[in-house]
């Protein structure tokens, strides 16, 4: 039960910081292209990168609040952080077809997901 009041945590921190770092980067640059998305995919994918590293190669010890971290605060601070690690580490295993796979099918598939939600929208209303 603890694990999950961690990732309840995260993630609630993690969207305020998804919303305040969308929000800002449109007052600073403006509406006209996803700036805070692409921000909070690039800080997220980096610190999940960051963290990886430090647990992996042992620098780090794995601690209980690691799913407060890894999947509630970056998981609601952008998914694409996870996405992109696992991306990595398919390829790092050599697994480089699924690497490949992994990304095509989220690409296609969630931009196919994105359309078709719209759609359905907009059918019944």
């Amino acid at each position: 039960m603890q694990t999950w009041l961690y990732v309840a945590a995260g993630g609630a921190l993690g969207a305020c910081l998804r919303f305040g770092i969308g929000e800002l980067m449109a007052l600073l640059l403006g509406r006209h292209f996803p700036y805070g998305t692409l921000t909070v995919n690039l800080v997220g994918s980096f610190i999940m990168g960051v963290a990886f590293a430090l647990i992996s190669n042992g620098h780090v010890m794995e601690h209980p609040m690691k799913p407060l971290l890894m999947v509630g605060l970056l998981g609601a601070l952008t998914t694409f952080s996870s996405f992109a690690l696992d991306t990595v580490v398919l390829a790092q295993h050599g697994a480089w077809f699924k690497a490949v796979l992994n990304m095509g099918l989220n690409l296609f598939l969630c931009l196919l997901m994105v359309v078709l939600g719209m759609q359905l929208v907009a059918s019944r209303v």
